[in-house]
């Protein structure tokens, strides 16, 4: 995504509780876009998968806003799109 460094969204919940996450990555799917976040707090370890959230760019009055993806067919066919890219983008690495 950027290559100076990563980059960086403020997430609020209901509560109005702020999350600083990290953009791992962004994909395009059926006209819509996905961001996978990981929470910047956070440091890698053996189960950092578990701790990626994806969420869905929606618009609203003009602003784009982060939400959560309510179809979980929808949510497995992009968490296996992100996956599928990562594999490729390691392999390509390894050549």
């Amino acid at each position: 995504m950027n290559e100076y460094g990563p980059e960086y969204v403020t997430l609020t919940d209901e509560d109005g509780k702020e999350y600083e996450m990290e953009i791992l990555d962004t994909i395009e799917y059926q006209g819509a876009t996905y961001y996978a976040l990981y929470p910047a707090d956070k440091k890698a370890d053996g189960d950092e998968i578990m701790d990626i959230t994806i969420l869905k760019a929606v618009e609203e009055n003009g602003e784009t806003f982060l939400d959560t993806i309510m179809d979980d067919d929808e949510e497995d066919a992009v968490f296996q799109l992100f996956l599928d890219q990562d594999e490729y983008e390691d392999g390509e690495e390894d050549e």
